[in-house]
């Protein structure tokens, strides 16, 4: 069965070697005054801060530079939404990877909000417009280049949001695989690892068709050959430019068109971890994900582990047992990408397990109608003292 959706992509993809030198006719659209937002020099590093300087030396250009992972609030999206409005920003050009992205869609919108921005973010008040976002990616990973949604920490408190709204589409996204080749393999491998959870969330939803499941599989299929190519070869252009097209389309919906309900439960947990513990994104959901999985399994879930074993690892699935060898499966596959596979690796404290399960069941809802398989507090306090 496929249920009711509606889809909308307004992102223009630009992907392949040299396709930048199109970013002048796409920003002068927009006006001249940038804002160009980045993480800690790593573009520096491979020449690609030298490059947008030259293809844009019409332009005037404002720097918000040191966006970290898990983009915090305060002070990045603060700060560069002040920048925009100081020197009447017309179009924020992201260079970098989902982080980048991330802040540079809530700087986005809360540089057109004359409010609190964790206002926006937070869902308190809703977003009503945007200035115009650009990006050039360097990290196949979150799919942010190619959907509406982004995740903002707020460390004083202890948050961390998902936030999404049509206005944070970015404009253009340009996708030249050669910038991800000086990806460490602790990235890359993390990366690869967020969006395979991106499809699973999307696989493990009340409804699914021979289409979406063919599409879902082929996505992981694809993540987890190429990943492998790439930590032994990094700068395999083949390998790396199918790992950051498969990362794209994990996350910008059309694996989930009429899949129903999922809830997105792992993203729920781990954004809990992040905000407590600031741990990288893809390690915490490769950590959760076959303790979510042996969680959730049951008489009712066994069909999604027997496609899984099937396509995936070549395990047949007859009962519960077997789909037991599926979730063993993924969790050595995420050890095989040299991902510690207990959080007390990563620097969490169990001490705040309780506190954890409250703050995901407050903010991010594991339990309702929105769910493929509800989590009370005692199943996210199950899963999370797995997981150490």
């Amino acid at each position: 069965m496929i249920s009711n959706f509606m889809y909308e992509t307004p992102t223009t993809l630009v992907f392949g070697e040299g396709v930048i030198k199109e970013l002048p006719n796409v920003l002068k659209k927009y006006g001249k005054n940038v804002l160009l937002t980045y993480g800690g020099g790593s573009i520096k590093k491979i020449g690609l801060y030298d490059e947008v300087y030259k293809l844009l030396k019409d332009f005037n250009i404002v720097e918000l530079n040191g966006i970290e992972p898990n983009p915090k609030y305060d002070p990045s999206v603060i700060n560069g939404a002040k920048l925009c409005k100081e020197y009447n920003i017309d179009v924020v050009l992201a260079v970098g990877g989902g982080s980048v992205l991330d802040c540079s869609k809530a700087i986005a919108a809360c540089a057109k909000y004359d409010g609190e921005g964790w206002d926006l973010i937070s869902g308190k008040v809703e977003t009503k417009d945007a200035l115009p976002l650009v990006d050039i990616l360097t990290l196949a990973a979150t799919g942010s280049e190619f959907d509406c949604g982004s995740v903002i920490s707020y460390t004083a408190i202890n948050d961390k949001r998902a936030y999404a709204s049509p206005f944070i589409f970015p404009k253009v996204s340009f996708l030249d695989p050669r910038y991800t080749f000086s990806v460490s393999k602790w990235q890359t491998a993390c990366g690869t690892a967020d969006a395979m959870n991106h499809i699973l969330e999307s696989y493990f939803a009340k409804y699914d068709s021979i289409l979406n499941n063919g599409m879902m599989m082929a996505g992981l299929k694809s993540l987890m050959h190429n990943v492998k190519i790439a930590l032994e070869k990094p700068d395999d252009y083949d390998a790396r430019a199918e790992l950051m097209y498969t990362c794209t389309l994990a996350c910008n919906g059309i694996f989930a068109n009429g899949t129903g309900p999922s809830g997105w439960p792992m993203h729920s947990i781990e954004h809990a971890l992040s905000a407590y513990f600031d741990i990288t994104h893809g390690a915490g959901l490769a950590i959760i994900t076959p303790r979510w999985m042996k969680e959730i399994l049951s008489e009712k879930t066994l069909g999604k582990f027997v496609l899984l074993g099937k396509e995936l690892f070549d395990i047949e699935v007859k009962n519960l047992k077997d789909a037991e060898k599926v979730i063993d499966a993924f969790y050595k596959f995420f050890e095989s990408l040299g991902i510690p596979m207990h959080l007390k690796e990563t620097g969490v404290d169990a001490s705040k397990i309780d506190e954890m399960a409250d703050h995901i069941l407050e903010y991010d809802s594991t339990y309702g109608p929105h769910m493929y398989v509800n989590l009370d507090k005692a199943a996210l306090v199950r899963i999370l003292k797995e997981s150490m």
